[in-house]
C-alpha cells in the first residue's frame, strides 16, 4: 500500500467517523472535515433525531473497528415493539421468536462521540471541526472549504475522497452540477413530517414507562414512537402530516390545539410529556425523504457513502446500520484490490446497489405497517404464527423482519424478495383458510405450516422470477 495515499472524508456523522477510524486502522493518511463543531463539547443535536436502533449489521461493523464492545456499553436492548392504544392498554410483539434478538437504543451523540474519541488514538487521523464544504472539484480531486469560525475560505487536495456528508451531501451536489457523467438522482418527500418530544426521567432517574420496548402508538394517519435513553428518559417523535388530514402539524399552532389533540389520541403518553406545548413550538419539524442516485463514485476519486448515497426514511431502524454496513462492504472490497481505487468504486457500487435501493423501500413500506397494520388482526394472526415458527425452527424459519434486522449476512436485497414472498405466503394462507392459527399450535401442526410456508414462498419467488425475464 501507498503508506503516503492521503484520503480526505467529508463529514465527520457516524458513517464519516467509523470510515475514517478503519482507514486509519489500514495505515492510510485520514482528514476529516466536519461543517458542525465538536460535538464533545457543544450540544449540537436541534434537529437530527437524538436516539437510533442499533441492530446486527451495525455490530458487524464496529466489531470490524474493534469497537464493538464500547457501543454495547452504551445501549439499552429493546426486545419488541410495545402498541399503546387510544384507551392507555397496551399489548407487546417482540421483534423474534429467538431470545437472543433485539434491537438497541443508542444515543446518536454518545455514539458518535465515541467513535471520534477512538479516532483521536490514531496519529495518521486527524479531524477539523468548523470546516464546511462549499464544493468539490471532480477534475483537480480539491475540496474548497469554509472556515465557520472565522469565514475565511481554504482548499484541500486528496488522492481520494469520501463523502459521508448526509443527505443535503456538497459531494453529491458536485456530481450532479459539473455534469462530467450522467447522473442520475430521485429525492422523495413523504407527505409526513416528524417533530421529537421528551418524556423525562422519573424523580428518582428511572424510566416512566417500560425500557425493554420500543413503544407505538400506532393512529393509522400518523403515529407516536418513543425509544429509551440512558438517563432514564425516553426521545418521543411524532410522526404526523405536514398539511394534510384533520390533524397536520400545520393546524397545531396553538397550546389548546396541541393538548386537545394529544388528549384525544396519545392520552397516556401526554401525561408523561409535561412541556408539550413548549417542545412542540422550539423543536423543528423534520421532512422524512428517500434518496436514490447513481454513480456513487467519480473515477477512482471520489466516492459517496451512507445518507449521501442512499438516505432513507427511518421507520426500518435501519438508516444507521446500513451506513455502518457500507463500510464494512467497502472494507472487505478494499482487502481484494488494495490501491485499485476505480476497481474498489466500480465493484463496491456493483454490489452495494441493490442492497441500498432495497433498504430504502422496505424503510417505506414499513412505515404504514407500523401506522396502519400492526394493529390490523390478520397481521396479528400472521405475527402469532411467526414467532412460533421462530422459536421452534430457530435455524429453518426468519421473517422479514429478523432477515433485515438480525441476519447480518443476507443481503438487504435478498431479504427483502424472499421476505416478501413469505408474507405474501402466509397472508394467502390465512385469507383463504388453508390454515388455522392459534397461541397453543402443536409441534406437528407447527412442522407442517412450515412447510406449506416453504412450499408456497419457493413458488411465489419462481413466479416473479418468471415475470421478470419475460417483462426483459
Amino acid at each position: 500500500m501507498k503508506q503516503k495515499e492521503n484520503i480526505l472524508i467529508i463529514g465527520a456523522g457516524l458513517c464519516g467517523s467509523l470510515l475514517a477510524l478503519r482507514l486509519a486502522q489500514r495505515g492510510y493518511n485520514v482528514n476529516v472535515y466536519e461543517s458542525r463543531p465538536d460535538l464533545r463539547t457543544t450540544d449540537i443535536s436541534a434537529g437530527r433525531s437524538i436516539n437510533l436502533a442499533l441492530s446486527d449489521r451495525g455490530f458487524k461493523a464496529l466489531r470490524l473497528a474493534n469497537v464493538e464492545d464500547k457501543a454495547r456499553e452504551i445501549c439499552i436492548p429493546m426486545k419488541g415493539r410495545l402498541m399503546h392504544d387510544t384507551k392507555g392498554n397496551t399489548f407487546a410483539s417482540n421483534y423474534s421468536g429467538r431470545d437472543n434478538e433485539y434491537i438497541n437504543s443508542i444515543s446518536r451523540g454518545d455514539l458518535n462521540g465515541m467513535l471520534l474519541t477512538e479516532a483521536d488514538t490514531y496519529d495518521n487521523l486527524t479531524i477539523h471541526f468548523n470546516s464546511e464544504c462549499e464544493t468539490v472539484d471532480l477534475d483537480t480531486n480539491t475540496v474548497h472549504f469554509k472556515n465557520r469560525n472565522t469565514n475565511e475560505a481554504f482548499n484541500v487536495t486528496a488522492d481520494v475522497i469520501f463523502g459521508t456528508d448526509g443527505a443535503g451531501s456538497e459531494l453529491r451536489k458536485s456530481y450532479f452540477l459539473q455534469r462530467k457523467f450522467l447522473f442520475s438522482f430521485s429525492q422523495n418527500f413523504l407527505t409526513h413530517g416528524y417533530k421529537e418530544l421528551e418524556i423525562p426521567a422519573a424523580k428518582d432517574g428511572s424510566h416512566q414507562i417500560s425500557k425493554d420496548y420500543l413503544h407505538i402508538w400506532p393512529r393509522g394517519e400518523y403515529m407516536l414512537i418513543a425509544l429509551p435513553n440512558l438517563d432514564g428518559s425516553f426521545t418521543v417523535t411524532l410522526f404526523l402530516s405536514h398539511e394534510e388530514g384533520t390533524y397536520n402539524f400545520k393546524y397545531l399552532d396553538t397550546e389548546d390545539k396541541i393538548k386537545a389533540f394529544f388528549q384525544a389520541q396519545f392520552p397516556d403518553a401526554l401525561a408523561l410529556i409535561p412541556n408539550i406545548a413548549e417542545e412542540f413550538a422550539n423543536n423543528p419539524t423534520g421532512a422524512l425523504g428517500t434518496i436514490k442516485c447513481s454513480p456513487w463514485y467519480y473515477k477512482g476519486n471520489t466516492l459517496i457513502l451512507g445518507d449521501a448515497a442512499h438516505a432513507v426514511v427511518p421507520f426500518y431502524g435501519q438508516g444507521m446500520n446500513a451506513s455502518f454496513e457500507d463500510v464494512a462492504v467497502l472494507d472487505s472490497i478494499i482487502d481484494k484490490h488494495e490501491d485499485d481505487w476505480e476497481t474498489i468504486f466500480k465493484t463496491y457500487q456493483s454490489v452495494r446497489k441493490a442492497d441500498a435501493d432495497a433498504i430504502g423501500e422496505l424503510a417505506e413500506e414499513n412505515y404504514y405497517e407500523m401506522r396502519d397494520h400492526v394493529a390490523n388482526p390478520m397481521f396479528k394472526t400472521k405475527r402469532l404464527l411467526e414467532m412460533q415458527l421462530e422459536k421452534h425452527f430457530p435455524e429453518h424459519y426468519f421473517s422479514k423482519y429478523s432477515m433485515v434486522t438480525f441476519n447480518e449476512n443476507i443481503g438487504y436485497h435478498e431479504a427483502m424478495t424472499k421476505g416478501r414472498a413469505q408474507d405474501k405466503a402466509i397472508l394467502n394462507m390465512i385469507a383463504d383458510n388453508e390454515i388455522s392459527i392459534t397461541a397453543d399450535m402443536t409441534y406437528e401442526q407447527l412442522e407442517k405450516a412450515l412447510q406449506k410456508v416453504q412450499e408456497k414462498t419457493n413458488d411465489i419467488i419462481d413466479d416473479d422470477n418468471v415475470a421478470k425475464t419475460m417483462h426483459h
